[in-house]
């Protein structure tokens, strides 16, 4: 059931738009410095979304008056938004562009993994956290999931025998693409075998015309930062194919896949080639903090990971 004091408007699915609160019968936006990450993860709890995502003013349209006047001061384990303490304040305005603008994440995990971007996929319905049927996932689809969870790029999809009797869910292909519409396309399934996904927490290639091509990003600190060539090197994207379960690198060139985007990475790696990924690389403090045009590192790694997938799904279907 939807909350009747809160609401995202705007957005592309219910689990993102323009944040208004609901006091004495009328709707109020809300200001982006009356409101912090753990009021947004109080909120998104309270819509039944999974963790916030993306906080950023006037992501969905312009602040409209009225506004809230008052400072959310929520602790983070609160069940809705108006339980949290709250101050008052003294704007009854927001600058342009000052709107909270709020993405949740659909309610999906990645749960038993080495890390929260690996494991068991599981999709919270009606309530409920169930694992999720194979039904033929392939990588490309599994990228999305990555992406949603702000991983990195999709190594591995895996089906794996279902050890308890606990129900799953299943959900068709065609909602995967957007993942706003996991939720409406679930339906209940008794299905043996469950989706298993791995993700690189660290490392992704966006824009490339595969799942092993394109330009580099690097995550440190819960940032996205793009690499600039002078600090990466034939070793360094050997360990880097090698960690997104593709081929060795065939073509490492600057802007191949779109140009250096900010932040910049601001070390430089200095792999051994043995690495099993690249932040486990040495690395020495670069005083750089921005990339000549032409210069963001754009890597093709050989090898195609789909066809391997699938004959590891066809084999271990056969051998169950």
């Amino acid at each position: 059931m939807s909350p009747d004091s809160v609401r995202l408007l705007n957005g592309s699915s219910l689990c993102s738009g323009r944040l208004e609160v609901k006091s004495n019968q009328r709707w109020s936006s809300v200001c982006e410095a009356d409101f912090d990450r753990q009021d947004a993860e109080v909120f998104c709890r309270e819509l039944g979304c999974g963790p916030p995502l993306v906080l950023q003013g006037a992501l969905y349209g312009e602040v409209e008056a009225p506004v809230w006047s008052k400072e959310f001061q929520c602790g983070g384990h609160e069940s809705a938004l108006l339980d949290c303490r709250s101050s008052g304040s003294a704007r009854n305005s927001c600058s342009p562009g000052k709107a909270v603008g709020l993405t949740c994440s659909e309610p999906v995990r990645l749960v038993g993994g080495a890390n929260r971007c690996g494991g068991l996929m599981e999709l919270k319905h009606l309530g409920e956290w169930r694992p999720m049927e194979h039904f033929h996932w392939t990588l490309k689809d599994a990228a999305v999931v990555c992406e949603h969870l702000d991983c990195g790029s999709a190594v591995s999809v895996k089906v794996e025998r279902k050890r308890s009797s606990r129900p799953s869910w299943r959900i068709r292909r065609d909602c995967v693409p957007s993942t706003s519409g996991l939720r409406e396309c679930a339906t209940p399934s008794s299905t043996t075998f469950i989706l298993k996904l791995t993700c690189s927490d660290s490392v992704r290639l966006l824009n490339g015309s595969s799942l092993c091509s394109g330009r580099l990003e690097v995550k440190s600190n819960q940032s996205w930062s793009s690499v600039c060539e002078a600090d990466f090197d034939q070793q360094d994207a050997e360990v880097v194919c090698r960690e997104l379960g593709c081929g060795p690198p065939s073509v490492l060139q600057g802007a191949l896949y779109g140009d250096v985007e900010a932040p910049v990475w601001s070390k430089e790696f200095q792999c051994g080639g043995h690495e099993s990924a690249l932040l486990d690389c040495r690395s020495s403090g670069s005083a750089r903090n921005s990339c000549s045009p032409g210069k963001a590192v754009g890597l093709t790694c050989s090898g195609r990971r789909g066809a391997a997938a699938l004959k590891w799904f066809k084999l271990t279907l056969f051998f169950y």
